[in-house]
């Protein structure tokens, strides 16, 4: 399907591709016609110059413009007015995209547990195969948090001269023993769920709640917890902390699921932009396109030396901070600190 022409009209759009074939897996399994969900937005240049792809985090979707709203909509730094922005919902994430809860062609029966092994390699040339469908020659921007990072580093490897820029926030180019950690810890959780392990989607429910919780810990600062968390009066037990973080694991596991989190953590642990190609060094310094790494002060999931390295070993990176207490989840909420740090990059890269 040719849709180029009809992408310059388009102005707002749902809609899911579906490829017919098979997508042979790093882990040597195949994943079979599968189904990805995508959002674009605004209308492609007659030159088509002015694509800007996003890459959700762990529990994101392809709705860019509702989870980074401060960034991307009418009158934001990315508006679609001026740029043709799409964002795809990965594979194995539940918002519309192939996951553990889809049939398996195959059988007829639904994956649960069979569902393939994912890498951030795989899941960035599934957006690759999305690219080609949508008729795309050319990415403007690639930008990324995150897991979102992992893999918008994955596919501008990939991309050759075909990105212009790629902005990677808060993330690395090799998955850290203290993310895996956390990332086991919270899967753990899941596994002590007595409900795992049984063919029900909402299996494993109860330790997605916990999981988040743990995975809360890791995204923000001791000090922002402070901040906002810290009880105003002497009590021995039902403390505001714990309300919070019991809060947010409920939240999670009302709207994504158990399956589809142990899929997508265990593709982020397997992050390795070197293997197979002589190591992270020299597989950055193969990307062709501008490398802005965002770091994080205070990020204690994925450090600022983290995006100090990408930076330092790309052919044309540059490295970036964000201050801020937030911790890890800085990248989705200090907007103006992003906005200048963006607005710089591309006045110094401007021809």
């Amino acid at each position: 399907m040719n849709v180029e022409s009809n992408y310059l009209i388009v102005e707002m759009a749902q809609e899911t591709y579906k490829h017919e074939g098979i997508l042979e897996l790093e882990s040597g399994e195949i994943l079979k016609d599968f189904e990805i969900a995508f959002t674009t937005q605004g209308h492609l240049t007659t030159a088509k110059d002015n694509v800007i792809w996003v890459v959700h985090a762990l529990t994101g979707d392809a709705n860019a413009q509702d989870w980074w709203n401060g960034l991307i909509g009418e009158d934001k730094f990315y508006d679609p007015s001026k740029y043709f922005i799409v964002c795809a919902n990965l594979l194995g994430s539940c918002y519309g995209s192939t996951n553990p809860l889809s049939t398996n062609p195959e059988t007829g029966k639904t994956y649960y547990y069979d569902f393939p092994q994912l890498t951030t390699r795989d899941l960035a040339r599934s957006l690759e195969l999305l690219r080609k469908y949508l008729g795309i020659s050319q990415i403007h921007t690639m930008i990324g948090g995150s897991l979102g990072g992992q893999v918008a580093l994955e596919w501008s490897y990939l991309l050759e001269s075909k990105v212009k820029n790629t902005v990677i926030l808060a993330s690395n180019a090799k998955t850290s023993p203290w993310t895996i950690g956390f990332n086991e810890a919270q899967r753990m959780a899941i596994e002590a769920d007595s409900t795992w392990g049984s063919i029900d989607p909402e299996a494993g429910k109860k330790g997605l709640e916990a999981a988040r919780a743990i995975a809360m810990i890791s995204y923000r600062h001791p000090q922002d917890f402070a901040l906002k968390q810290a009880d105003t009066e002497e009590k021995l037990d039902n403390f505001r902390i714990s309300s919070y973080l019991r809060y947010q694991g409920q939240k999670l596991a009302n709207r994504f699921n158990a399956f589809s989190y142990w899929v997508l953590s265990k593709a982020m642990d397997s992050h390795d932009l070197g293997r197979g190609r002589g190591g992270t060094s020299q597989a950055l310094s193969q990307i062709a396109s501008r490398v802005l790494a965002i770091g994080i002060d205070r990020d204690l999931l994925f450090l600022k030396e983290e995006s100090q390295y990408i930076a330092s070993h790309a052919q044309k990176g540059t490295f970036r901070e964000i201050q801020s207490a937030y911790g890890h989840d800085a990248f989705l909420i200090e907007y103006e600190q992003l906005q200048y740090i963006l607005s710089s990059f591309y006045l110094e890269n401007k021809p």
